[in-house]
């Protein structure tokens, strides 16, 4: 089972970038999702997640600016950002998590956002 991450590109500082994560339906349905983002030298870090039920959270740092929203019927979930800055820089990836389950996350492979100055 894979997620399949795309979206990411280059923009300048104060643009937008729009990030999609499709998953398979049996997987999706169940599951809270989530997106993560590494930076170079820095630890994977939780940008946003979206319950099964569509309650949200998000990174302070990214509050105000990104969108986390998924869409039951395409079995995708979205991040919509925007005003990014250059420390938004990092690999995204998606996940799955089953969790409430018990069981593993099912990770994205990660894509690139580069926000230049």
């Amino acid at each position: 089972v894979q997620l399949q991450a795309s979206g990411g590109g280059l923009v300048q500082a104060g643009g937008s970038l729009r990030l999609s994560c499709a998953a398979p339906g049996s997987i999706f349905s169940i599951a809270d999702m989530g997106w993560y983002r590494q930076a170079p030298g820095k630890q994977r870090e939780l940008v946003a997640a979206i319950s099964s039920g569509g309650s949200t959270n998000y990174a302070d740092s990214v509050k105000g600016r990104f969108t986390i929203s998924r869409d039951n019927t395409k079995t995708t979930v979205s991040l919509q950002m925007s005003s990014l800055k250059p420390e938004d820089t990092a690999v995204y990836f998606c996940v799955a998590d089953l969790s409430k389950h018990r069981l593993g996350p099912i990770w994205g492979q990660g894509t690139l956002v580069t926000v230049s100055s």
